[in-house]
């Protein structure tokens, strides 16, 4: 508050140094003798805001009172008074923290256990399991009985691009029609109503956006489809939407329309209060959908994306079923995500970051990984996972501050090597892989002394960080703090 004050510091700072320590002592001592701060940790939300509440309420007038009575009519009311809203901003903001990691916790705390192998980890890919799976489907021995001339004559007769996709990706002639569905709808009774592990084939031509539980709807596809079976569908995504909307009205009142669009159809839904609201009012229908959250979804509903195309304004997919629906229950939603990591002694551990990826782009790895490039610095080519503000989130590291939450929890360090996903880490050598889990990841990683320039490089790097580490302790951790903020400091040194 001093600092926001037009007076300069020297002004201020030595006249406060004395009362400020001991109204940090007095707001202490009544925040523990009213157990505030329990309730701030072991209480529900609105529990823990109505004790912080009363406590500031009495602590605001205490020291109102000392004032008058010791006659300090002197101190500015805007340091003094100030510093306890600040402060009970902070408070409030611990609060919902609190609240929201151990609701988190709690939802986890039987989901999976905490341990791995104590071995080098190499993922177990279903995905790549399935590219050698000979999937049995029922024999055609007429061409007759095939989906391939009902498909092309009548129902996608007048969508001729869509049938040429659907062709050069799946071999209609060998699908029986017989075990085939054709739907253009979006009541989940009609897909409900097919046998289970009864279809080889599923086109839905109704987008999926007026979906109100697309999950729900991708599942049931699954049950329906027999393993290997093929997907079929579509959705407008937020760009398409982009440019329908630009396309059709003038410049000014596009930019109107699209901004509440955006806004109604694509962050009301993630907002709790606002949610409930939303699916009232418009039953889920022409939801604002990205074309990762898409994706992303199909995976996580037990399919791989053989591929996609936009035809008439709208993405099309083709996904197989290759396993059944993953048993997560905390896919990447809200703006504060808790992410899989491999931490020490090959445990999983959850990082919290501020989302800056589009949801459930987590499942996408493998999507991404075998369709995308590695660039420079060990990131993925034209990443269309990642938001707009996200990018600003990155190269100012807003993303990163939940971090710290773990560093309070012990499980990262200052310094340390990078907390790595389960398939980049598959992407280490057995050895590295084997050192980097002797220690905790880092908040600051070895990547900001060395700035190395490929994936390559990055692998030297952190070995070079580690065998250092074993040989010095942690004074390798506080050369390489300050030589990591020199680099960001003067040399701008970002992970991008």
């Amino acid at each position: 508050m001093i600092w926001y004050k037009p007076a300069s510091l020297r002004l201020y700072l030595p006249n406060y140094i004395k009362p400020f320590i001991g109204f940090s002592l007095l707001w202490i001592s009544i925040s523990l003798i009213s157990h505030k701060y329990h309730h701030i940790i072991f209480e529900t939300f609105s529990k823990k805001i109505t004790s912080l509440m009363k406590t500031n309420f009495v602590i605001t007038a205490f020291i109102t009172f000392l004032i008058f009575f010791f006659n300090r009519f002197s101190y500015s009311r805007s340091i003094v008074f100030g510093t306890i809203v600040l402060a009970t901003f902070f408070e409030i903001a611990l609060s919902f923290i609190t609240e929201y990691t151990h609701k988190m916790n709690r939802v986890l705390e039987n989901a999976e256990s905490n341990y791995w192998p104590l071995r080098a980890i190499k993922i177990i890919d279903s995905e790549e399991e399935s590219k050698n799976f000979n999937f049995s489907f029922p024999v055609v021995d007429n061409v007759q009985d095939s989906i391939n001339l009902i498909l092309k004559n009548k129902f996608l007769k007048n969508n001729s691009d869509t049938f040429k996709f659907i062709a050069d990706n799946v071999d209609l002639k060998k699908i029986h029609k017989s075990h085939s569905s054709i739907l253009n709808s979006h009541t989940l009774f009609n897909i409900e109503n097919i046998e289970e592990s009864s279809q080889c084939f599923f086109l839905n031509l109704h987008k999926l956006n007026d979906f109100r539980r697309i999950n729900q709807y991708f599942i049931q596809v699954n049950e329906n489809l027999q393993h290997g079976g093929y997907f079929i569908s579509c959705g407008e995504t937020i760009n398409e939407r982009f440019r329908r909307i630009f396309t059709n009205y003038p410049i000014i009142l596009s930019h109107i329309i699209f901004s509440f669009d955006f806004v109604v159809k694509r962050i009301f839904p993630k907002l709790p209060f606002f949610k409930a609201i939303y699916f009232a009012i418009t039953k889920g229908e022409n939801r604002a959908i990205s074309k990762a959250e898409i994706l992303g979804r199909l995976y996580f509903c037990g399919f791989r994306v053989i591929s996609t195309k936009e035809i008439n304004d709208k993405l099309y997919f083709i996904a197989q079923k290759i396993n059944k629906p993953k048993d997560d229950i905390l896919p990447s939603y809200g703006p504060l995500i808790k992410m899989k990591r491999v931490g020490k002694d090959k445990k999983f551990i959850y990082i919290y970051k501020f989302r800056t990826m589009h949801p459930y782009s987590e499942y996408l790895q493998q999507y991404i990984f075998d369709n995308y490039k590695l660039e420079d610095k060990g990131k993925f080519k034209n990443d269309f996972r990642i938001t707009g503000w996200g990018k600003v989130f990155r190269k100012l590291w807003i993303d990163e501050l939940p971090q710290f939450i773990n560093f309070l929890r012990g499980e990262l360090s200052l310094v340390g090597i990078r907390a790595l996903s389960l398939h980049y880490f598959s992407l280490y050598p057995e050895d590295l892989q084997n050192l980097r889990t002797k220690y905790k990841p880092g908040l600051i990683p070895p990547f900001y002394v060395d700035i190395p320039n490929s994936f390559e490089e990055i692998l030297e790097s952190e070995r070079r960080y580690l065998l250092k580490k074993i040989k010095k302790g942690y004074i390798v951790n506080i050369e390489y703090f300050f030589r990591a903020w020199w680099n960001i400091i003067f040399k701008h040194a970002r992970s991008q």
